[in-house]
């Protein structure tokens, strides 16, 4: 599993595969359900290749997020 975090979108992205399939689709959880926008993403064979949480410092730990900016993922500026 793999985190990045971008701090000016407020955003994470939660890679669940190493070596992913292709990409499919993408199912939204229902925003007032879960208290912000996050989006799954599907391989072709049904996969869940990873979550796109929007909002990232309302829905996740703090320490999720640091190891997101650690893990040398591009953050936007």
């Amino acid at each position: 599993m793999k985190i990045i975090y971008d701090p000016v979108a407020d955003a994470a992205y939660i890679y669940l595969q190493s070596d992913p399939n292709q990409y499919s689709h993408m199912v939204a959880l229902d925003p007032q359900a879960a208290g912000g926008m996050i989006n799954f993403d599907y391989d072709t064979e049904g996969l869940l290749l990873g979550i796109e949480v929007l909002g990232a410092k309302r829905l996740l730990h703090p320490d999720l997020l640091s190891e997101g900016l650690e893990s040398g993922a591009a953050v936007v500026e």
